[in-house]
């Protein structure tokens, strides 16, 4: 069977080399178009965003743990407040109390002290609201998260305040408490006037200390937002993160927001490097300023075209999304109401393909049909290899069980995409010479053109990964048929490819930070699916269809591509070693009962590593003694009980209604402490009204089932707190309060240098415990 869609015989090699040399370029050129900037020097002119600059904040942010109501909190606001006022600005400090805001209550309250300062339009017409949280979790120093955004918005206000006047009122928003519960957010969308206005808000955020500015989360209706997003010096994100990211529990301050209509907004983060998230090793030390440029900006742009433009269109959701991704060097978009003519448009086209293909001899419908239903083949065994491979580096190395990504995980990433490679290619020459390379390149673009359809209904935003370059395959086959010469051929099905790439690759790269080693079938998954689009790029670097069958010839290229990737593996293990810069992960807290009069190290580790095994032996369930631990069995062992005191209840009231009983008290610490909690016992309804420090509390918790709130950053004469009871009989209450630190507890030895904390909220936490009856 003559096959005119490819390079003569004697010179496929050249074929292949050219056509790879051109995607891969392509590749290259892509990725590097979604990289950040070079920071800019703090000599650059006045009204630009200077990542040196901006850094003295993060270096000031940044040299202590500030975790929420902490002394180191107070002079990390202390500094935002100075600065502020140093630019011109009267700062104010919402001094209030924020209830959790997220997408699952966990009856989170805390006392806040927002930072809050407007920069006046000349000729307003509305609100944008910058925002970054200023606190850090309990064992991070927070440069990354969220100095970062913090010192984004301080050297924004320098630029702005500088020069002429905005047209619209821009509001620097600084929360507390989002570590713990998004309290600072939600109280200044449910406390503060300035919270009561219409406003576009933009969040800047961190999830690692590396990689792009990615903007990750739109309000709903976002197509004019995204519009002037595209026009930052930088634009990174696509419409398929947003759509993944609306099915997923994570929150940040924007989430508060969202909640309301009367506010519209875009939330952007950098995310590579999340090995230092959370934890100790969030330093300035370990922040790339190249992000931090790319934050500010993007910061600065979009602050300066909503500061100037006429807001209220902007601040009401458009008619739709947007659909949006890299390509080129640009933010592509178009209306998401395109999605669906799109993906049909890629079917027929593809159908088209098969047909003219057929009507040549080069194909059938029952051979296209099988090329199609064996394309799904390299997709399944792709994402199980990627899994299995993050399996065995977890065996080999326990410690990244408790990461996302190594510390060092660029080998590991190129080893995936080797190691996709050499899936594709082995089932590729196994299934060319018996179906032939024309229909296993059109099943795979209608594979390809379905999972559009597919992706149109259930994920509007991600159809385009597919529907595109299925289109643009099928357009490129349809001309490589009709051209005269084989090597223009090759060219024409090699510009299809090159689409796909320019597609594909972007995304890609970003999803490997944004999901890490530890969900590697998801990259590894995209990846498969730009090489079968580019099947036709790959048919040259085999022998002809027809020509006499050679094993060793035709497993070559996936025998090259397993050998990378075992190479780049290895040298991820060896590049990637514990160290004192890069210490291993562990998880250790206190649990002392004082009703029993016991105590308990215990771990979330999941195969408790040499150091952790120390402390910890058996496993076993502590959420209802100790309610601020998640449920399920988890490493406990033996510890001695230390002098901790713990926290009471003092009543105030106490009277009763028919059946209805009221009481007030007043719970205090008797430590100096993170948080304090109470909850009802499990099972119970009892509680059927709560006020917590002037505020209303949720009356019961049904992940728990049961009654509680967590109150952070207690003050020190504690939080008074009124409940209504059904029934007038005494209310057993569970206490717990925690604070941070192990150093002062009998048994603890600190770490060695290359052993370190891993980045929780319960990391290092001395937990005391009681029962009252009230």
């Amino acid at each position: 069977m003559s096959d005119r869609s490819f390079a003569a015989p004697s010179r496929r090699p050249l074929a292949a080399a050219a056509a790879l040399a051109v995607l891969a370029l392509l590749a290259v050129l892509s990725i590097a178009d979604v990289q950040p900037p070079a920071p800019r020097p703090a000599s650059a002119p006045a009204g630009d965003f200077s990542a040196a600059r901006a850094f003295t904040h993060v270096e000031r942010i940044g040299q202590e743990v500030h975790v929420t109501g902490s002394p180191a909190a107070d002079r990390v606001r202390e500094h935002i407040v100075a600065t502020l006022t140093g630019y011109g600005l009267r700062p104010e400090v919402q001094d209030t109390v924020g209830v959790n805001a997220g997408k699952f209550g966990d009856g989170g309250m805390a006392r806040v002290r927002n930072v809050v300062a407007v920069l006046p339009g000349a000729a307003s017409t509305g609100q944008v609201v910058l925002m970054a949280h200023y606190d850090s979790v309990q064992v991070s120093y927070g440069a990354s998260d969220d100095g970062a955004g913090t010192s984004t918005l301080l050297e924004v206000a320098r630029a702005l305040t500088g020069g002429a006047p905005p047209r619209n009122d821009i509001v620097f928003l600084f929360t507390d408490a989002e570590e713990a519960c998004l309290c600072g957010a939600e109280a200044f969308v449910s406390r503060h006037p300035l919270g009561q206005k219409p406003s576009v808000v933009l969040n800047f955020e961190a999830r690692g200390s590396s990689g792009p500015a990615v903007m990750f989360q739109t309000s709903v209706g976002n197509a004019d937002l995204i519009d002037v997003y595209a026009r930052t010096p930088h634009p990174v994100g696509t419409s398929l993160a947003v759509e993944v990211y609306r099915l997923l529990s994570n929150d940040t301050d924007f989430t508060p927001f969202l909640g309301q209509s009367r506010f519209t907004g875009l939330n952007t983060a950098y995310i590579d490097g999340s090995s230092v998230y959370h934890s100790p090793l969030d330093r300035p030390s370990t922040m790339d300023k190249a992000s931090l440029q790319h934050h500010g900006d993007n910061a600065l742009a979009l602050t300066r075209a909503l500061g100037g433009a006429d807001l209220p269109p902007l601040l009401r959701p458009a008619s739709g999304d947007a659909v949006y991704f890299p390509f080129a060097g640009l933010l592509l978009r178009y209306p998401s109401a395109l999605t669906w003519p799109i993906a049909v448009l890629a079917l027929l086209a593809v159908a088209a393909l098969a047909y003219l293909a057929r009507r040549r001899g080069l194909t059938s419908v029952p051979r296209t049909a099988a090329g199609l239903g064996l394309a799904l083949v390299p997709l399944v065994v792709v994402a199980v290899a990627a899994q299995l491979l993050w399996a065995l580096l977890v065996a080999l190395r326990p410690g990244y069980g408790e990461l996302l990504d190594p510390a060092r995980p660029t080998w590991f990433r190129f080893g995936v995409v080797a190691l996709t490679a050499a899936v594709l290619l082995g089932w590729y020459a196994l299934t060319r010479r018996r179906l032939g390379p024309v229909p296993l390149a059109t099943g795979a673009l209608g594979l390809l053109a379905v999972l559009g359809l597919v992706l149109a209904a259930a994920v509007p935003g991600g159809s385009y990964l597919v529907a595109l370059p299925a289109l643009a395959g099928a357009l490129a086959g349809i001309g490589a048929l009709y051209v005269p010469k084989p090597w223009l051929a090759a060219a024409v099905l090699t510009a299809g490819a090159a689409v796909a790439v320019l597609i594909l690759a972007p995304t890609v790269a970003l999803f490997f930070p944004a999901l890490g080693l530890a969900t590697g079938a998801a990259p590894a998954l995209l990846a498969t699916l730009l090489g079968l689009a580019a099947l036709p790029a790959f048919e040259p670097l085999f022998r002809p269809a027809g020509a006499d069958r050679h094993r060793l010839l035709g497993a070559a290229p996936a025998a090259a591509a397993l050998v990378v990737a075992l190479a780049c593996t290895t040298t991820g293990m060896i590049v990637d070693r514990w160290d004192a810069g890069h210490p291993e992960p562990t998880h250790l807290m206190y649990a002392l009962d004082r009703d029993t009069g016991t105590a308990q190290w215990v771990s979330l580790e999941q195969a408790p590593g040499a150091w952790t095994s120390r402390y910890v032996r058996d496993r076993q369930a502590l959420d209802q003694r100790f309610p601020v631990l998640p449920a399920g069995k988890l490493s406990v062992g033996p510890a001695q009980a230390a002098a901790l005191p713990v926290p009471t209840v003092t009543v105030l009231s106490d009277t009763t209604s028919g059946d209805r009983r009221t009481v007030r008290f007043r719970l205090a610490s008797q430590r100096q402490v993170r948080f304090v909690s109470f909850y009802g016992e499990v099972g119970s309804h009892r509680v059927q009204q709560a006020t917590v420090a002037g505020r209303d509390a949720v009356p019961y918790l049904a992940e728990q089932d049961r009654f509680g709130v967590v109150f952070h950053g207690p003050p020190t004469d504690g939080i008074e707190v009124t409940l209504v009871l059904e029934g007038t009989g005494p209310l057993r209450l569970r206490l717990v309060d925690g604070s941070d630190g192990l150093d002062s507890l009998p048994g603890f030895t600190p770490r060695p240098s290359a052993v370190g904390v891993f980045g929780s909220h319960s990391s290092e936490l001395a937990a005391v415990a009681v029962t009252v009856s009230v």
